[in-house]
């Protein structure tokens, strides 16, 4: 059986073509985290820094829709930063308004990435997978990734999703 050539703008290709590198800002969204104790922020800085990106802006702000409006607008404006991950704020208690505060704010989701996630997360939390409201989409030239605030849960978006394609993404976007 002959084998078929890939066509010549695979992802594989783009992939291997972008090596391009982020600057990003890391949100922490909690009202009982401090920057001490935010395991989640720390190990997504410390996994985009072992893969050549790097995070100029690392903050952590309380659960606040005005907030996390406000510092995201903030960030709009940095012409340094082209992607920004957030972390907390993505359940389904009362104060949890991440996805609340950011959705109005995307110019185009990403659907998939919440897809994605949840069936990767459903192997280790199986159903509970579902409550996933993680997001992603671009925002004025910038991709936003919203994450969980468990840290096992971030470190399976970064290592399964974003990191893969972090490069890829800011290609396309023409960063």
């Amino acid at each position: 059986m002959p084998v078929r050539p890939q066509p010549k703008d695979s992802v594989a290709e783009h992939r291997a073509k972008s090596g391009l590198n982020a600057n990003v800002a890391v949100i922490t969204l909690s009202d009982s985290r401090s920057l001490d104790t935010d395991k989640s922020g720390d190990l997504i800085q410390s996994l985009l820094e072992r893969n050549s990106h790097r995070v100029l802006v690392r903050k952590l702000i309380p659960d606040s829709r005005n907030i996390l409006r406000a510092a995201l607008r903030e960030l709009q404006r940095d012409k340094r930063i082209n992607a920004i991950i957030t972390t907390g704020g993505t359940g389904l208690a009362p104060t949890d308004v991440t996805i609340e505060a950011v959705h109005g704010m995307l110019d185009k989701e990403l659907p998939g990435f919440n897809s994605l996630f949840m069936l990767l997360s459903y192997s280790e939390v199986k159903s509970a997978a579902m409550l996933s409201r993680a997001l992603a989409g671009t925002m004025k030239g910038k991709i936003l990734f919203c994450l969980p605030g468990s840290p096992k849960a971030c470190k399976l978006a970064m290592e399964s999703l974003i990191l893969p394609e972090l490069g890829h993404i800011l290609m396309l976007m023409g960063s």
